[in-house]
C-alpha cells in the first residue's frame, strides 16, 4: 500500500530511512534527497523518516535509489493495520540484541584471559583469537559499515573512532600471533605496568578490541532501548476514537458497524456515556458534551438539534443523534494526530555529544597515528617498532568509556526518575533541558485538577448552608451532568449521607427540577428559576456575578417559591500549582498559561499561581502555532500538559513534559512524563534532566582523557597491552562510579 498522497503534478511521500547513526547521517540523506530536481525533503534522525514532496518525472523508487546510493536504506511505511506497536519495537531490537549477546559471551573469557596470567594457559592467545574474531568482525558489524559510509563522506563519528580502533587492535593481533612472537606457545603478559619500549612483536590487543565492542554495543543497546517511537503518539490518538457506531437506517432499524463503515450524511445515536463516533450535527435530543480533551474547555458544553459536535468527545447527558458531516481522515481527531506527526517529524534531534567531540577527536588522531610511523621512520627505529607505536596510537584512542557515558547516566538517573514519578524517554532530550527558557503550562489538568469542583456556597438570609447543600446535593445527585456531580460531591463530603428525591426532571440547558423531602426544589442556572417567576435577592445576585466574572458557574437555588443560595463551581486550581510555579521561575524560566478556556477563567486562575503571561480561547492547531510562534521569537520552550488537545503542542515544544493523569496520546508525545498529577514534578524533570546532562558531559570529558592522557606514552612506543588494558578499565570505573552518583538525586517536593 502507497503512502504517498498526489495533488496535481505535485505529491507527497513519507519514507523509512535505516541505517543512520547520527544526525549528520540526516544531514547528508536530505542534502542528497534535495539536491533532486522538484524535491524538498525533510529527514528527522530521531524518528528515522524523511518527508518528501516531489514533481516532475521523479517517482517513489527514484527518490528510495538516491538514498540508497547514498549508503543508507529506504522503504514506504507499512499500514497501520500491519504494525503491531511492541512487537515493532521487539523487531527493531532484535538484531541488536543478538550481537550484543554474541559480544558479551565471546569478551568475557578474552578479557579475562588477558588480564589474569594465571588463566594464561600454553596456547591461551590462539583461542583468544577464536573468541574475538567474529565479535570484531559480526558483532561490531555495524560499526565498521557506519565508518565506511562516513568516510564516503568526508565525515568522522564515534562509529569511525570504534572502527578504526577496534580494527587496528585486531589486525595488530594478527600480525605479532602469525608473523611475530606473540603465537608462540607459552607467551603470556605478565601483570605489570611498566613503561617500556617494544617492537610489538609479542603484544596482542584482541582484548581492546573485544571489549571496546561489547561494552559499545550494550550502550547503543540500552540507548535503543529508551529511544522514543514517534508512532506511539499516533497510535494512542487514534485509539481514543470510537471503534463501533449504532447507525439508523431510513428503515427506523439500528445497525451497528465498524466506525470505519461511517460516510458523511449517515444518521448515528449516541448513548449517554458513550463517544461520539464522527464530527457531526445534532439532528434530535440535547446534552451536555464533554469535550475537554480535545478542546481544554473544563464545563461541559451544552449541545441541541443543529449544534456541532466532534469525534471522541463524550456525551454525558441525553440521547443524541448525530448526522455525521466529516469521517476518516476529515476528522478534528484526525487532523489532530497530523499536528502531532508533523511536529515530530520537524523537531530536530539533539546529535550525540560523542559524535560532536569524535569529529574533531578522530581526524587528530588519525594524523597522531601518521605523525608518530613517520617520526620513528625517520629516526631509524625499523619498520616494525614504528609501526607498533603509530597502531598503539589508535588503540589507545578507542575508549570503551565512551560507549558507557551516555547509557550510564541515563539508566541511573531514569532509575532515579522513576523512583521520583519522572520519565525521561531517552537521550535525545536531555540536551533540550538545559536550553529551556519558556514553560508553556496547560490550564485544565495540568494548573487545575481537570474536574468541576464545588469552591464555595453563598446563602440568603435566614439559610443555613447544610440545607443548602442537603437539598441541591440530593437532587442533583440523580443528574449525571459534570457540574451536578461537582455539587453533588461536594454536599457528600460535607453531610455524609444525601436523601432520596420523590420526584425529579432534567430541564435541559437549565438545570434540574423536583421534590425533596416534601420541599420543591430547583437548581441551576438563574433563567430556571425566571421561569417560575423568582428572582434573586440582591446579595446573592452580586455573588453570582462576581463568581461568573472570576469565570466560575453560578448554579442558582431555590425551594418552596423562594431563592435560597447561589452555589460557585469550577475546575479547581491543585494545591501545589502555585509552589510550583515558584519553582520553574527559581530554574530561570517564564511561565505562560495556556488554555482553550475563556479568557476570565484563565486570568483567575492565573492569579492564583502567580503567572503574568495567559493566552486563551485557543483552539488544539492553535497552540502548536503558539508554541511554534515564542520559538519563533528566540525562546526555548518547554510545555506541560495532559490532553490530546496538548499532544501537537507537546511534540513541537523544545522540551514537552506530560502529566502523567493524563491521556495516552499526550504521555506519548511528551519527552518527559510526570507520573504524579502534581506540577512541582515539572521542577524536579527538568532538574534532574539537567543534572544527568551534567553527568553524561562529564563522562564523556573522562573517557576521553584517560586515553588522551595515554597518547603520549602509545606515541612514544612505551604503550603495553597492561597499560591500554588499564586505561580502559580506569575510565570505564570513573564513568560508572560518576553516574551512580546521580542515585542521590532528591525532589524539593
Amino acid at each position: 500500500m502507497s503512502t504517498g498522497t498526489t495533488t496535481g503534478t505535485d505529491a507527497e511521500v513519507e519514507l523509512v530511512i535505516g541505517g543512520m547513526t547520527c544526525a549528520s547521517c540526516a544531514a547528508r540523506v536530505e542534502k542528497k534527497l534535495n539536491r533532486m530536481d522538484g524535491v524538498t525533503a525533510t529527514v528527522n534522525y530521531a524518528t528515522e523518516k524523511a518527508k518528501v514532496s516531489y514533481s516532475g518525472g521523479v517517482s517513489v523508487g527514484d527518490l528510495i535509489a538516491t538514498v540508497e546510493a547514498t549508503g543508507y536504506t529506504a522503504q514506504e511505511p507499512a499500514p497501520p493495520a500491519e504494525q503491531t506497536g511492541e512487537a515493532l519495537e521487539a523487531d527493531e531490537l532484535r538484531p541488536l540484541r543478538e550481537r550484543l549477546v554474541t559480544a558479551v559471551v565471546l569478551s568475557v573469557p578474552v578479557v579475562a584471559m588477558a588480564m589474569i596470567p594465571a588463566l594464561q594457559f600454553e596456547y591461551w592467545q590462539w583461542l583468544s583469537l577464536t573468541l574475538a574474531a567474529p565479535v570484531v568482525t559480526y558483532a561490531a558489524w555495524p560499526f565498521h559499515k557506519a565508518a565506511f559510509t562516513n568516510a564516503r563522506h568526508g565525515a568522522a563519528t564515534m562509529d569511525t573512532l570504534i572502527s578504526v580502533g577496534t580494527s587496528a587492535a585486531f589486525l595488530w593481533s594478527l600480525w605479532a600471533l602469525f608473523l611475530g612472537t606473540a603465537g608462540t606457545p607459552g607467551m603470556t603478559h605478565p601483570f605489570e605496568l611498566t613503561i617500556e619500549r617494544t617492537d610489538g612483536a609479542g603484544n596482542i590487543y584482541l582484548e581492546a578490541a573485544a571489549g571496546v565492542t561489547a561494552f559499545i554495543l550494550a550502550g547503543r543497546y540500552f540507548e535503543a532501548r529508551a529511544k522514543r517511537k514517534a508512532g506511539a503518539a499516533l497510535r494512542a490518538l487514534l485509539e481514543l476514537g470510537a471503534k463501533d457506531v449504532t447507525v439508523l437506517r431510513d428503515d427506523g432499524r439500528e445497525e451497528t458497524v465498524p466506525v470505519t463503515d461511517l460516510k458523511a450524511g449517515d444518521r448515528f445515536l449516541v448513548r449517554p456515556g458513550e463517544k461520539i463516533a464522527t464530527d457531526g450535527t445534532v439532528v434530535e435530543g440535547s446534552s451536555a458534551v464533554d469535550a475537554s480533551m480535545l478542546t481544554g474547555e473544563s464545563v461541559p458544553v451544552e449541545v441541541g438539534s443543529g449544534d456541532p459536535v466532534t469525534g471522541a468527545t463524550i456525551n454525558v447527558g441525553g440521547r443524541l443523534v448525530v448526522r455525521a458531516t466529516r469521517v476518516g481522515a476529515d476528522t478534528q481527531l484526525a487532523r489532530m494526530a497530523r499536528l502531532v506527526e508533523d511536529a515530530q517529524n520537524g523537531k530536530a534531534a539533539a546529535q550525540r555529544l560523542a559524535d560532536r567531540i569524535s569529529a574533531v577527536f578522530v581526524p587528530v588522531v588519525i594524523a597522531l597515528a601518521l605523525g608518530t610511523l613517520g617520526f620513528w621512520l625517520g629516526n631509524g627505529v625499523g619498520l616494525t617498532a614504528a609501526f607498533t607505536a603509530a597502531v598503539a596510537v589508535l588503540v589507545i584512542a578507542c575508549p570503551c568509556a565512551l560507549g558507557l557515558a551516555t547509557p550510564t547516566a541515563l539508566m541511573v538517573g531514569t532509575g532515579r526518575g522513576a523512583q521520583l514519578g519522572i520519565l525521561i524517554k531517552g537521550p535525545e532530550v536531555l540536551e533540550s533541558t538545559r536550553r529551556v527558557d519558556t514553560v508553556v503550562l496547560d490550564k485544565t489538568g495540568t494548573v487545575t485538577t481537570g474536574r468541576m469542583t464545588l469552591l464555595a456556597v453563598h446563602t440568603a438570609e435566614g439559610t443555613e448552608e447544610a440545607e443548602v447543600l442537603r437539598l441541591a446535593g440530593a437532587l442533583e445527585h440523580s443528574s449525571e451532568h459534570p457540574i451536578a456531580r461537582a455539587v453533588a460531591d461536594g454536599a457528600l463530603e460535607k453531610l455524609g449521607a444525601l436523601p432520596t428525591p420523590e420526584d425529579f426532571a432534567n430541564v435541559p440547558g437549565l438545570g434540574v427540577q423536583g421534590v425533596v423531602d416534601g420541599h420543591a426544589v430547583l437548581v441551576g442556572r438563574e433563567r430556571l428559576l425566571a421561569d417560575w417567576a423568582m428572582g434573586l435577592p440582591e446579595g446573592l445576585a452580586r455573588a453570582g456575578a462576581a463568581a461568573e466574572e472570576a469565570g466560575r458557574t453560578a448554579i442558582a437555588v431555590a425551594w418552596d417559591g423562594e431563592a435560597r443560595a447561589v452555589l460557585e463551581v469550577a475546575d479547581a486550581v491543585k494545591d501545589t500549582s502555585a509552589e510550583a510555579v515558584g519553582r520553574l521561575r527559581a530554574l530561570g524560566l517564564t511561565p505562560i498559561l495556556l488554555t482553550g478556556d475563556n479568557e476570565a477563567v484563565a486570568r483567575s486562575v492565573a492569579r492564583e499561581v502567580g503567572i503574568e503571561e495567559v493566552i486563551a480561547e485557543v483552539l488544539p492547531q492553535d497552540k502548536v502555532d503558539v508554541v511554534k510562534r515564542l520559538q519563533s521569537e528566540g525562546r526555548s520552550v518547554a510545555m506541560v500538559g495532559d490532553g490530546v488537545n496538548d499532544a501537537a503542542a507537546l511534540a513541537q515544544a523544545d522540551l514537552g513534559l506530560a502529566m502523567g493523569t493524563g491521556t495516552d496520546a499526550a504521555i506519548e508525545a511528551g519527552d518527559l512524563t510526570l507520573v504524579r498529577g502534581d506540577l512541582r514534578a515539572a521542577a524536579d524533570a527538568i532538574r534532574l534532566a539537567r543534572r544527568t546532562l551534567g553527568t553524561i558531559r562529564s563522562n564523556l570529558f573522562w573517557a576521553f582523557a584517560y586515553n588522551v592522557a595515554a597518547l603520549p606514552l602509545a606515541a612514544a612506543g612505551l604503550l603495553t597491552p597492561m597499560i591500554a588494558g588499564a586505561a580502559m578499565a580506569f575510565s570505564s570505573v570513573f564513568v560508572v562510579g560518576n553516574s551512580l552518583r546521580l542515585r542521590t538525586f532528591r525532589a524539593t517536593g
